[in-house]
């Protein structure tokens, strides 16, 4: 099979991003990932298939929805829009009909070859610092497809960032290693009991990988979700700043501040709602933790610089 040819499911191409790596660039969010983070804030992008997402605040309660679907998911009853998930195969139909945008079917199969073009015409923006950087949900889960359009943007001289958890196969890692140009690993706790509870995974994979990373020259930007209640203890920060002080090509560490602005995705996808009832960080927390994180030698910031 051409590379072009070859499909993955993408949620979105955002364009003009300032945060997924230097310069402008254009992130291209791809779904399925292997952690269910209790924070996440892309939680569309868990499941591999695509999903139906309903905005209450759009609906205008026409029933077109009702009237094409064959499968019982949408109920209207004294003028309120009752959604029943379970029920979607996902077809389509509802969102077609749907004027409004109140109804959404996120996620699509999309051909390497699509993403190559649609991430080329951007080129003239990206300057000498943009690129493409490749996100999630998790790369690392659809490989074929990440791989193949990251070797054709290196031959456009396209820079490559890879966002990562570092949960998956290391020869991927391994081959996608000579195709970005640097690589932002999330780093969501040190002890990996609690990374299970946090994440529903131990981070021993995630450390493995992360070293294999180091040891082979990658150029790494770690990124803490820096999460009140959860990984915010001076002790975990001294743990990882022993991890991480230990690995070359650290280039700096991020924390990225909590906040709770997604939680209205998890009800608009009809899942239940994870993310911790806290607040989010002020930037004295944010300073305090990057100055433990640089007694060990790295160079920390908070997200918001």
């Amino acid at each position: 099979m051409n590379s072009r040819e070859i499909q993955g499911g993408i949620f979105n191409i955002q364009r003009f991003c300032i945060t997924d790596g230097d310069g402008i660039r254009t992130t291209v969010f791809l779904k399925g990932c292997p952690l269910h983070c209790r924070w996440c804030h892309n939680p569309e992008s868990q499941l591999a298939a695509p999903q139906l997402m309903y905005k209450p605040a759009r609906c205008v309660g026409c029933m077109a929805c009702a009237d094409v679907c064959e499968h019982g998911v949408h109920r209207f009853d004294g003028g309120v829009h009752f959604v029943d998930f379970s029920r979607c195969i996902r077809c389509g139909r509802c969102t077609a009909v749907c004027c409004y945008d109140a109804l959404e079917l996120c996620g699509s199969r999309q051909t390497a070859g699509s993403v190559i073009d649609s991430v080329c015409k951007d080129k003239p923006f990206f300057g000498e610092r943009g690129g493409m950087t490749v996100s999630g949900g998790e790369p690392l889960m659809q490989p074929e497809f990440s791989l193949a359009f990251l070797e054709a943007l290196k031959r456009e001289k396209i820079h490559t960032a890879f966002d990562t958890s570092c949960f998956g196969s290391q020869e991927v890692l391994k081959e996608a290693l000579p195709l970005v140009d640097l690589f932002l690993v999330d780093f969501k706790h040190a002890d990996p009991e609690v990374h299970r509870k946090l994440t529903g995974q131990s981070n021993e994979r995630i450390l493995e990988n992360l070293r294999f990373l180091s040891e082979k020259g990658a150029r790494i930007e770690i990124r803490i979700p820096f999460v009140p209640g959860c990984n915010d203890s001076v002790e975990n920060l001294e743990a990882t700043g022993r991890i991480l002080g230990s690995l070359r090509g650290i280039l700096c560490v991020k924390l990225l501040p909590y906040h709770a602005l997604a939680r209205t995705k998890y009800a608009s996808l009809g899942m239940p709602d994870t993310m911790p009832q806290a607040d989010s960080p002020d930037d004295d927390a944010l300073h305090r933790a990057a100055a433990v994180l640089e007694r060990f030698g790295l160079r920390a910031r908070s997200g918001r610089e």
